[in-house]
């Protein structure tokens, strides 16, 4: 019996193990960097036909010479896109990762998101073009990687692999079409393995660290509630069943680190004797200290989410809503380590996320939540998953 292409194992790999589908239509602007001739057609065809077929703008970055430019534009044209197509003029045979960074660096400034071979796929220029595209985007920007030899050499369930950040693209048989009318134009150097199957896979390449807060202050400069929590219906929504999900009717002493605008922080002052909100920026202070100014038990201060001062002793509710994703998982563990602290025993913490992983959020709702429920130091008490947020109350032991 014939052996099962490489490819069709790390589709089933995919089907099983990536919990998310991609949806580019939201990108206005895709960049794709290669570095080799052919990279971007075969890695991420189907990403840059949806992405041109929303209206959205798309641009290919060559790492090399530019002596492949011209096939790689055929190969663009046969896939039905019309990209920018820009040549960075590096030497090879081994890229020099500081100037391609210095180099990517103006082409990623206003992208929406960027696109690159895996940077641990087993071949040196794919993993110093991903590091590299991870450096120079903007933290505001999605990044991608797909891997391309990785589907050659290396088995879909090695524990290297990053099926946690994993995602799925489905392509259509006119995706299919198109991209073997392209590979036909590309100088395409990986193997014809690559060429076949039915879906593209990306892992999900979040910034190394903690947003900062100037992202944050800078959204308010653009509004005084950047994020529709007064009025979007998602907000609207997930704050009712935070306030259902709450065990006990009333609480002595409730903590809210990264409170916002302050509209859970009024909610929640109907349901405590005294309530500590805090945010690390000074809008949000002010925001929320404005819409808690006739409820005296409210106390409002500047810390940042991981501070001794936003986890007052023995409170018996703490609440962390749209916060913990933001923080690098050391962070994310220190903040609980607080929490684990503060909290008395018996008393509640809820977690919420929304299921969309900003750009600029190092971790995702299910991976901040797992941390939290899978130690011993919480009971889980109320779980609720749909489509739009993850909620967990826990219960300290």
């Amino acid at each position: 019996m014939r052996a099962r292409p490489c490819t069709d194992v790390w589709e089933d790999a995919a089907d099983a193990l990536a919990v998310r589908e991609l949806d580019p239509t939201t990108f206005r602007r895709l960049v794709v960097v290669a570095a080799h001739p052919g990279d971007g057609v075969l890695g991420a065809a189907g990403l840059l036909r949806a992405v041109a077929a929303a209206g959205g703008t798309v641009e290919l970055v060559l790492t090399g010479d530019g002596e492949a430019a011209l096939p790689e534009v055929r190969a663009l044209d046969a896939l039905g896109v019309t990209a920018a197509v820009h040549r960075l003029g590096l030497p090879g045979p081994a890229l020099d990762e500081d100037a391609l960074t210095a180099a990517l660096a103006p082409l990623l400034e206003h992208a929406d998101a960027w696109a690159c071979p895996w940077r641990d796929d087993p071949h040196p220029d794919h993993a110093a073009v991903g590091r590299a595209c991870r450096t120079a985007a903007p933290v505001t920007t999605h990044g991608f990687d797909f891997p391309l030899r990785a589907r050659a050499r290396l088995d879909p369930t090695d524990p290297s692999v990053p099926w946690d950040r994993g995602y799925r693209l489905l392509l259509s048989g006119a995706d299919h079409t198109a991209r073997d009318r392209a590979v036909g134009h590309a100088h395409c150097a990986t193997t014809p393995d690559h060429l076949h199957g039915s879906r593209e896979i990306y892992f999900r390449d979040p910034p190394a660290h903690s947003t900062p807060a100037g992202v944050f202050a800078a959204r308010y400069r653009g509004g005084a509630d950047p994020w529709q929590v007064r009025t979007s219906w998602y907000e609207r929504r997930k704050r009712d069943v935070v306030l259902a999900a709450l065990p006990r009717e009333h609480y002595r002493l409730v903590a809210e680190p990264g409170c916002g605008p302050g509209e859970l922080t009024r909610a929640l002052a109907g349901r405590c004797r005294r309530l500590v909100a805090s945010d690390v920026v000074d809008e949000a202070v002010a925001a929320t200290a404005a819409a808690t100014a006739t409820t005296p038990w409210v106390e409002v201060h500047r810390s940042d989410v991981d501070s001794a001062a936003a986890f007052p002793d023995g409170a018996d509710l703490v609440v962390l809503s749209e916060v913990l994703c933001y923080l690098t998982p050391a962070r994310i563990d220190a903040v609980l380590d607080r929490v684990a602290a503060a909290v008395r025993p018996g008393g509640d913490v809820v977690l919420v996320h929304g299921r969309q992983w900003p750009a600029e959020a190092p971790a995702d709702a299910r991976a901040v939540h797992r941390r939290a429920c899978d130690g011993d130091r919480f009971t889980t008490l109320v779980e609720h998953l749909d489509d739009e947020f993850l909620l967990h109350v826990v219960r300290r032991r």
